[in-house]
């Protein structure tokens, strides 16, 4: 079943569902540039682990797990009797689990040298005070000072975004793109949600042209692989909160959806 949504879907910015689309869409990314981009480039999707700290629900009581130890012989204290065992309290500690994170790389075959960076940003990337928001503009600060270009897809609408030196018209998604020749400029594509996600250039090797990269395809096939329509509740409201603007069409657009 496709996505009632013409661009991004809002819904898959919720925790339970992300995660699962982030590595569909690396993968879906990958498999469209390597039926363009072949032979002399090959697209690989590459790795990386952070962790996540998972909330714990307040139903989970608070309780002594280990009750007092006393021989019913107890003698008193001082009297050279056994020892009693003291009951802890019980607490907790975060728990993390693992999650990955996925760049598409595109790189010359044979020398295996890296062309383009394709980052696919996660909820962590853009959640200042998380591990993985420093990595990733440590990451990032190292791809600009190379002679790699480098495509950041920005398709969640919460956290703080990478940072630009001049302002961009305001939206809830944005794509950019940096080539090595233009640096400092980038080219940004701001993306509304009531709008079709674009197709991109992906820059290669000159004089190669650049190879084009269809995100409203890429969104839409891994939708449907994914079943998502099965596991999105679309009578709930989005996180995080819409605006009222944004709130106003996403109503109305599930009603006429609903009523075809």
């Amino acid at each position: 079943m496709p996505s009632p949504f013409p661009g991004m879907d809002p819904y898959i910015e919720h925790s339970e569902v992300w995660s699962d689309f982030h590595g569909g869409l690396a993968d879906e990314i990958r498999a469209q540039l390597n039926r363009v981009i072949q032979p002399r480039y090959v697209a690989r999707m590459t790795p990386r682990v952070t962790y996540e700290v998972v909330e714990i629900g307040e139903s989970h009581s608070v309780r002594p797990d280990v009750g007092v130890w006393q021989p019913a012989t107890a003698s008193q204290p001082g009297s050279g009797g056994v020892a009693v065992m003291s009951a802890p309290v019980e607490s907790l500690v975060a728990m993390e689990l693992p999650l990955r994170i996925y760049t598409v790389e595109v790189h010359e075959t044979g020398t295996l040298r890296l062309v383009t960076a394709i980052e696919i940003l996660s909820p962590v990337n853009k959640r200042p005070g998380h591990e993985a928001h420093d990595e990733y503009l440590r990451k990032r600060r190292e791809l600009l000072r190379s002679g790699a270009h480098v495509i950041e897809i920005d398709l969640l609408r919460g956290g703080r975004r990478p940072p630009l030196e001049r302002p961009v018209p305001s939206a809830p998604y944005y794509v950019t793109l940096s080539r090595v020749s233009r640096r400092p400029y980038v080219d940004v594509w701001p993306v509304q949600l009531q709008e079709k996600l674009p197709t991109i250039p992906v820059p290669l090797l000159e004089p190669d042209p650049d190879a084009p990269l269809d995100l409203a395809a890429v969104v839409a096939a891994v939708y449907e692989r994914g079943a998502y329509a099965r596991l999105i509740d679309y009578r709930q409201s989005p996180p995080p909160p819409l605006s009222d603007a944004e709130a106003a069409w996403l109503d109305e657009h599930l009603r006429s959806c609903k009523a075809r």
